[in-house]
């Protein structure tokens, strides 16, 4: 599954239970967000034994972006089974503070940064 505009670019390998994000989101609310949450949903329904969400490349997220994420961090934790990996990276710098919130809704999350 792929959602690519010329701001964005998000992609799910199936395979590997890997979502890629890259760009820049800054979407006005949740209606523009519609296509990724429903990405987002998909992935969550999968009975993948982990999820790997990489956000290295992703340079700028803004707060109804955020508040997406969140709400799949939470889905994913619902999945007891379901461990959930995210990379980010010390360069970019929203991600600092936010992917470590993320770690506070599903304590088992896992954080790589590069």
């Amino acid at each position: 599954m792929e959602i690519k505009t010329d701001e964005y670019h998000i992609n799910y390998d199936a395979e590997t239970s890997a979502i890629t994000c890259t760009g820049s989101l800054r979407l006005s609310g949740m209606e523009e967000y519609a296509p990724i949450v429903n990405l987002f949903n998909t992935v969550a329904e999968q009975e993948s034994p982990s999820v790997l969400l990489d956000l290295r490349k992703l340079e700028f997220l803004n707060s109804s972006g955020i508040n997406v994420l969140s709400k799949f961090v939470i889905k994913i934790r619902q999945k007891k089974q379901v461990q959930m990996l995210v990379h980010g990276s010390t360069k970019i710098p929203w991600q600092g503070k936010s992917l470590k919130n993320l770690q506070r809704l599903m304590p088992t999350l896992q954080l790589e940064w590069e």
